[in-house]
């Protein structure tokens, strides 16, 4: 599996909590912990500023984030890139298919500027039958498409 030609760094929000980014970077992925970095009490206003400047994309299971007017307006003024992972499922199933599908997630990145929002969906359950590595797709969320 390719990831992006440029190199991406990830950050994973604290409601990922600690194993989603393990997963990550045993997979293969480049990635920093909330709580490598940030008290559990940030805003997070103030880490997507500061991930923002560093170039990371954060990843959230937070669906709501687009609907806090202080959160997105912060994607918006500090050009975030955000993506969303989607599913009620144990996080580890979570980040296992996330990174499954780094390729999408990196071709997804190359041909979108900043800001914005995307959701990262597991494969369904047809797909994930056929195969244990089914990858799954990503979608433009915000700005709205």
């Amino acid at each position: 599996m390719s990831v992006p030609r440029e190199s991406v760094t990830f950050f994973t929000d604290r409601d990922l909590g600690k194993r989603f980014p393990e997963i990550l970077g045993a997979g293969g992925l480049t990635v920093h912990a909330h709580h490598d970095h940030f008290g559990a009490d940030c805003p997070d206003e103030v880490w997507l500023e500061a991930i923002s400047k560093q170039g990371w994309v954060a990843i959230s299971h937070d669906s709501r984030i687009r609907y806090k007017p202080n959160e997105l307006a912060a994607v918006v003024r500090h050009r975030a890139r955000l993506l969303v992972v989607i599913g009620k499922a144990p996080f580890a199933e979570l980040a296992r298919n996330f990174v499954s599908s780094k390729a999408a997630i990196g071709r997804f990145i190359e041909v979108h500027r900043a800001p914005w929002i995307a959701k990262v969906y597991r494969p369904g359950p047809r797909q994930s039958a056929e195969r244990l590595d089914a990858t799954g797709s990503v979608a433009l969320w915000y700005p709205v498409p």
